[in-house]
């Protein structure tokens, strides 16, 4: 069980390791979304923060499956709580492995896929099961293609009988979606349900659910965070007198409507469907943008969750975005996210984003997915948080693309053509995303081992956390503390450091922090702190709270925590200004 904490009076303590906990407890996994946020069982606000696992499941190597062996799953979720944090992962599930043959599921691929999903949830990590595609299917591709896809079936394909395809000058994978004729024609046919394709994978997808949901326990099964019906939906070729957003409405939410019943019939129904609008809703390339984000379905309520990507286009181009990210880069793009999950009445997740971590404009890398980490904590800049705090919005949810432990040891054969083995990289398409390596991480931890709110005793009204990431020699610090709180400043100094600022509630279960690796944190709040494992504990109780967490070069003296307590509780209050 998770340690309860009583209410206590306001204290600040110096933090060291304590043993880890023990497992988690069922009302802390089970999640659903109320009030714009995800929920525990508790009532808690919940922050979930992971990787992709991963590419892998786009090749044929291991059987589409993200592991060559449970053992492998093991290892993977072992290093990636201990050397992250982890709460989540977004688990990649392939079409083609679960049915290669039509109206037959492939028992042996369920059995793996679910054995492998049960070594994240026995490690205390939420799973989201994603159906994923890219550019349709790898079937579509001949043997010499430059390029591959991943997702439905052989017998798909074959049913089409589709062009021979070609992208032409393509200089990019994704150049195909909208490019490539036999994709086009391929994605097309299955939002029209030629050959009744739709409604074999939402049949398949039915079994699917009801075979994870009879084979995984009642305690492992509420650690399954809900289901992403379809990965980067596109209509392929739109229909006379059709847009995006039309399509997105008339299509795409019908589709998502279908798939939320077969959820409920497979016994699904308390968890949502974190749907997917339209891939280039918010490309942040004006010339690939096209207009989407549901504007057209209402309130979607708290049965879905709007799920998006961000992938920084223009600093991949290397000429639309010349120079590195900086402070508030993405603060716009991401406060748009949260502006169309508020609309639509329920919470988001941005479950793919990140930049290559090799090749021409791989320089960027550091600052771009800090930028990103940033603006999932806050739609502020640093610049701007502490003098405007109560503008610093929801912490959005996330996780990275991705975790891929054979990254640069595969052997994937493209498109079955034994003179074509994949080895570099993620052994699909040129990518190069995977954060890790083996059981090594390939970017920097400060980064990746983030302190974020993993679930809130009330509401978080302002959250921040400084990383001092590096761009190589380079110390990345966007954040600093104002020069009006010196006692402040001075406990934080050169460290790392994170403040969270919330309106309580007198809940069962206390807000908890992930507190990184390392990180021998001090800690300065108006409510009693305790360290379990990599968890922070604090006290739930009613009324404002905050709390900074930070690493002074040396232990403060009484007198400097009183006085960072004083300019911490005059200065918290403007983080509620304006809220009810």
């Amino acid at each position: 069980m998770r340690a309860l904490i009583a209410v206590l009076a306001a204290a600040t303590a110096v933090l060291g390791t304590a043993p880890a906990a023990v497992a988690e407890d069922v009302r802390a996994r089970q999640l659903t979304v109320h009030n714009g946020s995800f929920v525990d069982g508790y009532g808690r606000e919940v922050v979930l923060r992971g990787f992709n696992v991963s590419g892998e499941v786009k090749l044929a190597e291991n059987g589409f499956l993200p592991f060559a062996s449970t053992a492998d799953a093991q290892s993977s979720a072992q290093a990636m709580r201990g050397l992250t944090g982890a709460n989540a992962v977004r688990f990649l599930v392939s079409w083609a492995g679960a049915e290669p043959t039509r109206g037959q599921l492939d028992q042996t691929y369920l059995a793996k896929l679910t054995d492998q999903m049960r070594a994240f949830l026995d490690a205390g990590i939420e799973v989201l099961p994603d159906y994923h595609q890219d550019l349709y299917s790898r079937y579509l591709f001949n043997p010499g293609s430059w390029y591959s896809g991943d997702g439905a079936p052989k017998w798909v394909t074959d049913l089409g009988h589709y062009p021979q395809e070609n992208c032409g000058a393509c200089v990019h994978w994704g150049q195909n979606v909208t490019q490539n004729g036999a994709v086009q024609d391929a994605t097309s046919d299955f939002w029209h349900n030629a050959n009744g394709i739709q409604d074999e994978f939402v049949s398949q997808a039915t079994q699917t659910m009801q075979y994870l949901r009879d084979h995984l326990t009642a305690d492992e099964f509420a650690g399954i965070a809900g289901m992403d019906p379809w990965n980067e939906p596109y209509a392929g070729r739109y229909d006379a007198n059709q847009n995006s957003q039309t399509w997105e409405q008339g299509v795409l939410w019908p589709f998502f409507q279908r798939f939320r019943q077969a959820m409920d019939t497979a016994g699904w129904q308390d968890k949502p469907a974190f749907v997917e609008p339209s891939m280039f809703w918010n490309a942040n390339i004006s010339f690939e943008r096209q207009t989407g984000g549901f504007l057209d379905t209402g309130a979607i309520g708290s049965r879905y969750v709007f799920n998006t990507h961000f992938y920084d286009e223009l600093a991949q181009s290397g000429v639309l975005m010349p120079g590195k990210a900086g402070d508030g880069q993405y603060s716009t793009d991401f406060g748009t996210i949260r502006d169309r999950a508020t609309a639509l009445g329920t919470t988001a997740i941005v479950t793919e984003f990140g930049h290559p971590l090799t090749g021409y404009t791989s320089d960027k890398t550091p600052t771009v997915d800090k930028a990103m980490y940033q603006a999932l904590d806050s739609r502020l800049s640093g610049a701007n948080w502490w003098s405007h705090p109560a503008q610093s919005g929801p912490v959005l949810s996330g996780t990275q693309w991705h975790w891929d432990t054979y990254s640069g040891q595969h052997h994937e054969l493209m498109n079955d053509n034994p003179s074509k083995v994949q080895t570099t990289g993620d052994g699909w398409n040129g990518e190069d995303y995977s954060s890790v390596q083996g059981g090594q991480l390939r970017q920097d931890a400060r980064l990746l081992d983030r302190l974020y709110p993993a679930a809130v005793a009330g509401h978080t009204l302002a959250f921040t956390y400084e990383d001092r990431s590096r761009d190589g020699s380079q110390v990345l610090t966007w954040n600093p503390v104002p020069s009006s709180m010196p006692a402040t400043s001075a406990i934080v100094g050169s460290g790392r450091y994170g403040v969270l600022v919330w309106q309580g509630s007198a809940l069962a279960a206390p807000t908890e922090l992930h507190v990184p690796a390392g990180m021998n944190a001090t800690v300065v709040s108006d409510v009693t702190s305790t360290r379990s494992g990599d968890r922070l504990l604090l006290a739930a109780s009613p009324g404002l709270h905050y709390a900074l967490v930070a690493e002074p070069s040396s232990t403060p003296g009484d007198s400097q925590l009183a006085a960072a307590r004083a300019e911490l509780a005059r200065w918290a209050p403007s983080a509620a200004a304006g809220t009810a």
